[in-house]
């Protein structure tokens, strides 16, 4: 570790606004952008000079991370610490490494933890009683439709339709980085009108500059295991594989959100409930309730569980290398059409 120079009773310190430690994590990367950029915003506006030094978790050494928090550069500027991946580096042997550092953390850096999965234990409440935690959750379909309406005209001067947000979303999907990025097309492609002002976006130009999202092959194999024959299942999943290259996890996981969908309209169907009762909270959108439904009366919610079941096992076989992931996902094609006879 490098040792305190002769002027570090000069270095700048963190405005006392901002917390020492931060821990954003969840699955939207957007979101764990935009505080990490709050973060150093304020770092600035109080400093006007900011080094940053980033680590991702996967590959870097917890003790290399710490030392770079409490060392002190050749130049007297405050740092910024951000860590990506934090899960993969807080591990049982380090933990105790970040406890110690949260218990003492340096005036002289600021500590931003983020990634995906939650690190859990004793350490996220701890951060939480000096700094900030902040969930990064993915939005709801209506808590990402009323982010694009207030997103577009106020960060992108454009306004937007109701439809064309919706249509948007539908394209996309809920991640609000994609939707940012594709939101910043769109205000740019919309223009000005007759009277010289921003354009709204309009339903019109979302299909004509919003391609389908990548994802929609993979989520496409619901539709044809649900509504036809095993041959055509697995036809449509080697397509999906070998032609469209979608990852195998992800058409895994798109079967396996089939199942927990399906398991939930024939258990609910079965209890007496209507199926438009049981599309909202199952997020059955549009045309795509109807293969749910009539599939969900052709079978039985045992039937359905050990579907999701085997669904479930699949997908933890195939992570710890026990299985090819192609292959069980064939299987499951077949299985879930045996289970329907």
């Amino acid at each position: 570790m490098a040792k305190k120079p002769a002027n570090a009773e000069s270095t700048p310190k963190k405005p006392a606004e901002v917390p020492p430690v931060s821990l954003f994590v969840g699955e939207d990367a957007f979101l764990r952008q935009e505080f990490t950029g709050s973060v150093k915003e304020l770092l600035i506006l109080a400093l006007g000079d900011v080094q940053v030094f980033t680590f991702d978790g996967d590959g870097a050494q917890a003790s290399d991370i710490l030392d770079e928090c409490r060392s002190f550069g050749l130049i007297a500027t405050h740092k910024l610490v951000i860590v990506d991946n934090v899960a993969d580096v807080v591990r049982e042997a380090s933990r105790p490494l970040f406890e110690r550092y949260v218990e003492s953390p340096c005036d002289m850096a600021t500590l931003v933890l983020r990634g995906p999965n939650f690190i859990g234990g004793k350490l996220e409440k701890m951060i939480e009683a000096i700094g900030v935690v902040r969930k990064c959750a993915a939005p709801s379909e209506k808590e990402a439709i009323d982010w694009i309406m207030k997103r577009c005209p106020t960060k992108h001067a454009a306004p937007i339709q109701l439809d064309a947000a919706k249509a948007l979303l539908s394209r996309v999907g809920p991640s609000l980085m994609m939707l940012e990025t594709e939101l910043a097309k769109l205000a740019a492609a919309a223009g000005l009108d007759a009277k010289g002002e921003a354009a709204p976006i309009t339903p019109a130009l979302v299909g004509q500059f919003v391609g389908v999202s990548r994802d929609e092959a993979a989520w496409n194999v619901q539709r044809t295991i649900l509504t036809s024959s095993p041959e055509a299942g697995i036809a449509h999943l080697r397509y999906v594989l070998d032609v469209s290259r979608e990852p195998s996890q992800l058409v895994m996981y798109a079967i396996t959100d089939m199942a927990r969908k399906l398991h939930g309209m024939c258990a609910g169907l079965r209890q007496g409930a209507q199926p438009f009762a049981l599309a909202k909270p199952l997020k059955l959108w549009g045309p795509s309730q109807e293969p749910f439904v009539a599939a969900a009366k052709r079978t039985t919610p045992a039937d359905t569980l050990a579907f999701l079941q085997a669904c479930v096992e699949a997908d933890r076989r195939s992570k710890r290398g026990l299985t090819e992931a192609d292959r069980a996902l064939e299987m499951l094609v077949v299985k879930y059409h045996a289970g329907e006879k």
